[in-house]
């Protein structure tokens, strides 16, 4: 991973996952089964540079969910949260 990127996976926006599962918004802002596809899209509206990869999150490794690498040098919080609303509005 280059400097400048960060790794997102679907389940830091699952409303049904705790934190301890790997949540990270909260679950007012999270949606039900996010999926990679779901994730893409937003990250594509907002304009922001990404490339998936066929990986899977440390605590889930069964699931084989897919990542996402993404181009941002600002605080990993800030994407997260800015991702997020582009998924609530789907809701």
């Amino acid at each position: 991973m280059a400097a400048g990127e960060c790794i997102i996976y679907p389940c830091y926006f699952n409303a049904a996952y705790s934190r301890a599962e790997g949540r990270r918004v909260p679950r007012s802002i999270g949606v039900k089964a996010p999926v990679l596809t779901d994730l893409e899209r937003a990250l594509k509206k907002s304009g922001i540079p990404f490339r998936a990869e066929d990986k899977h999150h440390p605590a889930h490794w069964t699931r084989r969910e897919g990542r996402l690498v993404v181009e941002w040098k600002e605080k990993k919080e800030l994407l997260i949260r800015k991702v997020a609303q582009r998924l609530e509005a789907r809701k």
